[in-house]
C-alpha cells in the first residue's frame, strides 16, 4: 500500500472547522470536514465515512487541497468540448455569408444551412452539424431569412381593390378610433 499523502501545514483541524462552518457551499463544508478528520489524526477510512465517500477520493480531496487551498474544494463547472470553429474560420464564414454564394463556384444561388455546412468542410476541413452550424450563425448576429411567398401573376391594383373592398364592408375605415366610455 503506498503511503498517504501528507496534507499542507499552513492549515489545521481548527482552521478547516471554521471554514466549513463559514461556507455557504454544502459540498465543500462536507470536504473540509473530512479533511478536518485527517487533520485530528484520524484515519483516511474515518475521513471517507465522514465525507460519504471511497477513499480514491479522499485522496483527490488532498491533492485539490494541497494544490489551492480551501478553494480547490469547490465544485468548478465543467470546461464543456471544445468549439469546432475558430476565430478565423467564423471570419471566413461570416464574409462567405455577407457575399453571398457564387453560383459558378459554389453551385447554388442561395446558402441554406447544409450548402455552409458544405462550404466549411471544402474550405477548413471541418465538420460541423447542421444545427451547430445554425447555433454558430445566430451567436454571429445572423438570422434566417426569407422572401414572403408572391404569385407570378399577381396583380398590385387588385390587390389594393381588395384591401379597400374588404375595409368598407367591414365598416373600418383603417383609422383606430378610441376605446368607448361605459
Amino acid at each position: 500500500m503506498a503511503a498517504a499523502i501528507v496534507l499542507r501545514a499552513d492549515y489545521g483541524a481548527g482552521d478547516l472547522r471554521r471554514l466549513a462552518k463559514a461556507s455557504r457551499d454544502a459540498r465543500q463544508t462536507r470536504r473540509l470536514l473530512g479533511l478536518a478528520v485527517i487533520y485530528d489524526g484520524g484515519a483516511r477510512t474515518e475521513a471517507a465515512r465522514v465525507g460519504g465517500v471511497t477513499l480514491q477520493i479522499v485522496r483527490d480531496w488532498v491533492l485539490r487541497f494541497n494544490a489551492e487551498g480551501p478553494a480547490g474544494l469547490i465544485d468548478r463547472k465543467a470546461p464543456g468540448k471544445a468549439a469546432l470553429l475558430q476565430a478565423e474560420h467564423r471570419a471566413a464564414l461570416a464574409a462567405a455569408v455577407e457575399a453571398g454564394p457564387k453560383p459558378y463556384l459554389d453551385g447554388v444561388v442561395r446558402w441554406r444551412l447544409v450548402d455552409l455546412v458544405q462550404w466549411v468542410w471544402d474550405c477548413f476541413g471541418v465538420s460541423v452539424s447542421r444545427q451547430t452550424l445554425g447555433r454558430e450563425l445566430r451567436t454571429m448576429g445572423y438570422a434566417k431569412l426569407s422572401a414572403r411567398p408572391r404569385h407570378y401573376a399577381q396583380d398590385p391594383e387588385a390587390a389594393d381593390q381588395f384591401k379597400k373592398a374588404s375595409r368598407m364592408r367591414s365598416g373600418r375605415s383603417g383609422r383606430v378610433s378610441p376605446p368607448a366610455r361605459a
